[in-house]
């Protein structure tokens, strides 16, 4: 009898262990949700970031008990119009569409109210040809079929700067203005001489395409991308796409631009850090899938400007330094 008493507050002490532990790791979420589904504003089904929406919407729906499931989109200024709208939750967009969401300039005609949760990663220009195709250049692409990116994507913006740095008029180009997956598919049949697309490396369409369709990347100068960042937001470096990648047989340089996760201003600085947590906590089983969430850093997350980070971005950041 004397056993059963003595045991009786042990079990009953694991117990409550246990449900504590529990507890703590169900992480309850923020009081500032409501009850409907919240949208994460992606990209195309073939680039990256709708796939790193699918795996956050999922992680955020497992982890704070809400809906969130992410949309197919044009891409970075389709995304920031979606958000600052209300629309979407969050949204992808490369840094300099962000910068000029928040100046109003460029496809923007007012500013936006739209700031940033984390910079992400950091994307590639990329203007891909087929392997066999007599386009060495930009200066080649004059009066051939070449996509310029989706209407209001981010990729139609670094396009037309980048063509204009290299002084190759974009009217000269005949662009169909197709978004990632069109424009694999048209190249892949011969339908267009190339396209541009900016996203993480490897991009999953492009890399699909290369397996059966060889293909090239034409070079960027870095004197481009110097001139793009005097004439604009000085959101882009000089990079290169290494070796091997798509099946390349030696690097060559090119732009890049840091890509934010953005939300409206009216968003609750709760729901901001929930987001946060969810992104950080999820960063391993993201990786799996989208190999550019294994670049989120809380180091560099923070540096977004000249987008400024929602406060609730701020409050998380400083509670992880502490």
């Amino acid at each position: 009898m004397r056993r059963r008493e003595v045991a009786r507050p042990i079990v009953a002490g694991v117990l409550a262990v246990l449900v504590a532990a529990s507890v703590t790791a169900c992480s309850p979420r923020s009081g500032e949700w409501g009850d409907t589904a919240y949208e994460i504003a992606g990209g195309g089904a073939n680039g990256v970031y709708f796939a790193y929406g699918e795996g956050l919407a999922d992680e955020l729906s497992a982890a704070l008990d809400v809906r969130v499931t992410a949309e197919q989109t044009a891409g970075s200024v389709d995304n920031l119009l979606r958000v600052s709208s209300g629309d979407a939750l969050l949204g992808f967009a490369q840094g300099d569409a962000a910068a000029d969401a928040v100046e109003g300039e460029g496809a923007f005609p007012e500013p936006l109210p739209v700031q940033a949760v984390a910079r992400l990663y950091d994307e590639y220009l990329h203007v891909v040809v087929r392997s066999d195709s007599d386009i060495d250049g930009l200066d080649d692409l004059s009066g051939r079929v070449v996509s310029l990116g989706a209407e209001n994507s981010g990729v139609n913006v670094i396009a037309s700067r980048v063509l204009d740095a290299a002084d190759v008029d974009p009217s000269s180009i005949s662009d169909p203005e197709l978004g990632l997956a069109a424009s694999i598919e048209a190249l892949e049949s011969a339908e267009i001489d190339g396209f541009f697309w900016v996203g993480g490396i490897p991009t999953p369409g492009i890399a699909e395409l290369a397996q059966t369709t060889p293909v090239r990347l034409l070079p960027i100068e870095q004197s481009w991308v110097n001139d793009v960042n005097e004439r604009y937001s000085y959101a882009y470096r000089p990079s290169d796409l290494p070796v091997g990648l798509y099946g390349l047989e030696e690097s060559e340089p090119t732009l890049a631009v840091p890509n934010y996760l953005v939300t409206s201003s009216d968003t609750p600085p709760g729901v901001v850090r929930d987001v946060l947590r969810g992104l950080f906590d999820g960063r391993t089983r993201l990786a799996h899938d989208v190999p550019a969430a294994a670049l989120l850093d809380r180091t560099q997350a923070i540096f977004t400007g000249p987008v400024p980070l929602h406060p609730g971005a701020v409050e998380y950041f400083r509670e992880q330094r502490d």
